[in-house]
């Protein structure tokens, strides 16, 4: 079985209007948020055998806070240039192409296609708009991430910061 858990990243700061879209860096509640999902994986015993990022500072930037609270180095985050901006059919192209070496890879990016990508893994019409710091968990039945195609997957998690779901320590 392989796991995949989809993370948008946290919240960016769009108040310098002088920055480009790849180097907008997290906001106030974007800090916050990313910490706090961090922890709620912690409290799940859901740890990433590896971390893959957009390069994008926002992106990064949210991957690298779960790193650090997964106890993950972050020397070890692969960042994949092709995540940012990527549509659908790209993320799948990255997912396949993922190390069988780990069973539970969390992949960390941007909108429209983490959602579009999420929704089309695991044929679940509540991921259509996935929030920012939003965490998708989805599993197949296969031993390698090539196999991994459409409708493939099942849900096991979805949550956002402002889900009021209670968990347990």
């Amino acid at each position: 079985m392989k796991q995949l858990l989809i993370v948008r990243h946290a919240k960016s700061d769009r108040n310098d209007p002088t920055l480009d879209d790849f180097d907008r860096p997290l906001n106030e509640r974007g800090h916050k948020n990313a910490a706090e999902m961090a922890i709620r994986l912690v409290k799940q015993d859901i740890i990433p055998k590896q971390i893959v990022s957009s390069p994008a500072l926002r992106a990064i930037s949210t991957a690298v806070y779960f790193a650090d609270t997964l106890k993950i180095d972050r020397a070890e985050i692969i960042q994949i240039k092709e995540i940012y901006e990527a549509s659908a059919s790209t993320l799948l192209k990255v997912i396949n192409n993922l190390s069988d070496k780990s069973d539970l890879t969390a992949i960390f990016g941007h909108n429209p296609g983490l959602s579009e990508i999420a929704y089309q893994l695991s044929d679940n019409a509540g991921l259509e708009n996935l929030a920012t710091t939003g965490m998708v968990l989805i599993e197949f039945p296969v031993d390698k991430w090539s196999m991994v195609s459409r409708g493939t997957g099942k849900l096991l998690l979805y949550d956002f910061p402002k889900n009021s779901m209670e968990f347990n320590s």
